[in-house]
């Protein structure tokens, strides 16, 4: 009864939030090796916090010191998972332009037209029934200067011809990625980083490895055309993410987009 009494709401609130918390890490490290590692850190957690209470003091304390210096050592293991985290976190529709600012008129920007979703889709249809490579990278929340400038920069707005002229196997520009910001195409001949994720299988090549790491570590969206199969790919926080038909990737891509 003394519990209760002393139960405050900030302490449902201080629950919930914990709980989330928990409920996003897991949901960034399901699928990896890096799953293992956190069940393993919650059990001895969970057998640190038992020995405190029962007041075993020797393995109490041994456990709490394990903890304590281990923690340094996750930083290392979960590189990545962190780093997608915090992307996770500053990627909100508050920090985007086509989330919360878009609502308030006088802070809109009236140069700033949406992605043509359909012009670029139809691009890859075509593409794809002459088995031509592609790879596509839509720009969202997080600047990709840091890719564009290992490419050839470029302003061209999009439309199906030039997208399919650029990845047409005999031009120049058709090795590396084409990065897409709003309503343009912003460079060609791309380097993306390359995921070293040893679950991806072993029929997709590099197209699909390097649209995996570019959105393992920005929050970008990227489509992949593959050359041996001509099957369309779309991909977005590291994951591949299954679709119908060309009608309903669109609407994924421009609800990822709003």
């Amino acid at each position: 009864m003394d519990i209760l009494e002393n139960f405050r709401i900030l302490d449902i609130i201080d629950i919930l939030l914990v709980a989330t918390l928990l409920y996003y890490v897991y949901k960034l490290v399901k699928g990896t090796v890096a799953i293992n590692i956190f069940l393993g850190i919650v059990i001895v957690w969970g057998i640190w916090k038992i020995t405190e209470i029962l007041k075993m003091e020797m393995l109490s304390n041994i456990l709490g010191e394990f903890i304590g210096a281990g923690m340094f050592a996750l930083i290392v293991v979960f590189q990545q998972e962190i780093r997608k985290f915090l992307l996770m976190i500053g990627s909100t529709k508050l920090g985007r332009k086509t989330g919360f600012l878009k609502h308030i008129k006088f802070l809109q920007d009236e140069s700033i037209s949406p992605t043509k979703v359909e012009d670029i889709i139809r691009a890859c249809e075509n593409m794809a029934q002459t088995k031509t490579g592609a790879l596509i990278v839509i720009q969202r929340a997080t600047n990709l200067d840091f890719i564009k400038s290992t490419g050839d920069s470029m302003n061209i707005e999009i439309n199906r011809p030039i997208l399919e002229s650029i990845f047409f196997k005999n031009a120049t520009l058709h090795d590396g990625a084409v990065i897409i910001e709003e309503n343009k195409i912003t460079a060609t001949r791309a380097i993306l980083p390359v995921s070293n994720e040893r679950n991806i299988p072993l029929r997709f090549g590099l197209r699909h490895r390097a649209a995996v790491g570019v959105t393992e570590k920005t929050d970008a969206l990227a489509i992949v055309v593959s050359e041996e199969t001509g099957q369309i790919s779309y991909l977005k926080d590291g994951e591949f993410v299954l679709f119908k038909n060309s009608e309903e990737l669109i609407e994924l891509i421009r609800k990822d987009l709003s």
